[in-house]
C-alpha cells in the first residue's frame, strides 16, 4: 500500500490547527484554513532583507541561520556577543520592533520586515545612548562581555515602560540577562539612573 507524500511541515499544520481549535472552543469549520499552502523557503541560501540599526542589508542566507550569526559572522557587527547561545544568559540580546529577543534563538528570516536594534545602533562613541552613558558613570561592568546585551535589554526595558524606580522591579525585568562578574548593583544603578531621565 503506498501512502501519499506530505511534507513535515504540512502534517505537523495539519494535525495542530484541529487541536488547537477543539482545545480553545473553536468549532473546526471555523477554524482557520490549513489547506493554505505554505511558502517553502531553502534549505540552501535564500535573499533575506534586514533592516538593522536603520540600513537595510539583503543576504543570501540558508533559512537555519540565527540572527545572532547573520549579525556577527555576516554584518561584521560584533557588538552582540555569543554567550551561553541557548537563550539563558542575554549576552546576544537586540531589539526587534523595540522589543527586546536574545539573537541566539531567533532565525534570521524571522526578522525580516522589522527593524532591528543592536548595541551598534544605540550611540556612537563621540554621542553616547543615555543608557550607555549611565553603565559608565555607574560603573555597571567589569570585564563587558555581558554589558552590550545588559544596555540594549535595559533599553528596552525603559521602551516598554516597565517600572524603573526600584531595585527589584528592575531586577525582574532584567533577570534574562546575566553577569558573571556580578555587578548587578552597578547595572541597577545605571538603569535606574537612566529610567529616571526617560
Amino acid at each position: 500500500m503506498k501512502f501519499p507524500r506530505i511534507s513535515r511541515k504540512r502534517f505537523i499544520v495539519r494535525a495542530a490547527v484541529p487541536t488547537l481549535a477543539a482545545s480553545a472552543g473553536v468549532r473546526p469549520d471555523f477554524a482557520p484554513a490549513a489547506e493554505q499552502p505554505l511558502e517553502e523557503r531553502g534549505p540552501g541560501p535564500i535573499p533575506v532583507s534586514l533592516k538593522i540599526n536603520g540600513e537595510t542589508h539583503t543576504l543570501a542566507l540558508e533559512p537555519r541561520v540565527t540572527l545572532l550569526d547573520a549579525l556577527r559572522e555576516r554584518l561584521g557587527l560584533t557588538g552582540t556577543k555569543k554567550g551561553c547561545d541557548q537563550g539563558t544568559c542575554g549576552a546576544c540580546t537586540v531589539l526587534v520592533d523595540g522589543r527586546r529577543v536574545n539573537a541566539c534563538l531567533t532565525l534570521a528570516v524571522m526578522a525580516e520586515g522589522k527593524a532591528v536594534t543592536t548595541i551598534e545602533g544605540l550611540g556612537s562613541p563621540e554621542s553616547l545612548h543615555p543608557m550607555q552613558a549611565a553603565f559608565l558613570s555607574s560603573d555597571g561592568f567589569q570585564c563587558g562581555y555581558c554589558t552590550p546585551g545588559q544596555i540594549v535589554s535595559a533599553v528596552g526595558l525603559v521602551s516598554e515602560r516597565r517600572p524603573t524606580s526600584d531595585d527589584s522591579s528592575i531586577r525582574m525585568w532584567m533577570s534574562g540577562n546575566i553577569c558573571r562578574c556580578g555587578a548587578y548593583p552597578n547595572i541597577v544603578d545605571a538603569i535606574r539612573k537612566a529610567g529616571r531621565h526617560a
